[in-house]
């Protein structure tokens, strides 16, 4: 018993409680995003992802283990991507690159939803509410705004089988088009090594904070809030 008392007594119970917030917001940023994509197929007339059972909210159902930590770590990251069956589309490439483009507008409106609660908060306090409860939604609608955003700019990079190279290579012929997509499982080896090395962070980053910076001068919330300037 006093082993145990004093591994919680050691606990660093605010870290946990932050990682626990980041994980939440995570896989609400994951499954926004998955979602769409499936909703996007369905609509054009791809029921793959439905039969698959993907148009849920249930995050497991998209959730990889990989692309969660990387966002955790880097804030930056991705999904167990969603079944598209092309041939189901009238315009497959069109189709495609409507289906890839509806992921990361999901995480930008998701993203500037979050980030308008937290202004209503800022500006109209819950005064009701514990401090402690309140400290934690401030943290939980922060956490999806950074998440929402840096998610739809690192699945907007041109880089197979990112969703804006669907929307990218759209415009290429389709000889090219459909030899590059061939090779789209080993170029995200490539891109989880960069990633994780942090070769892509400067101009992730730069990205990321300049959508933020955006987000929050529409919604008159100090950018300081979340570290930039």
């Amino acid at each position: 018993m006093g082993s145990i008392q004093n591994f919680v007594n050691q606990m660093d119970w605010d870290a946990l409680i932050r990682l626990i917030i980041s994980a939440i917001a995570c896989l609400l940023c994951i499954t926004v995003h998955e979602l769409c994509h499936g909703l996007a197929a369905y609509r054009l007339g791809d029921p793959t992802a439905k039969n698959a059972g993907r148009l849920t909210l249930n995050p497991i159902k998209h959730l990889d283990i990989v692309g969660l930590v990387m966002m955790l770590v880097a804030k930056v990251g991705w999904a167990k991507p969603v079944p598209v069956n092309m041939n189901y589309f009238k315009n497959p490439k069109r189709g495609m690159a409507l289906t890839a483009l509806a992921g990361p507008l999901s995480n930008f409106i998701t993203g500037f939803i979050s980030l308008a609660l937290l202004s209503l908060m800022i500006h109209f306090p819950l005064r009701s509410l514990p401090n402690t409860v309140l400290s934690l939604l401030v943290s939980f609608l922060a956490s999806v705004t950074i998440f929402s955003i840096g998610m739809g700019v690192f699945n907007l990079i041109p880089i197979s089988p990112l969703d804006g190279s669907k929307i990218f290579f759209s415009f290429l012929p389709d000889r090219i088009y459909y030899g590059i997509l061939k090779y789209e499982r080993y170029v995200m080896i490539v891109l989880v090594l960069l990633t994780f090395f942090g070769f892509l962070s400067r101009p992730l980053s730069f990205l990321i904070n300049g959508v933020l910076r955006g987000y929050c001068a529409a919604l008159d919330v100090p950018a300081q809030l979340f570290g930039v300037m």
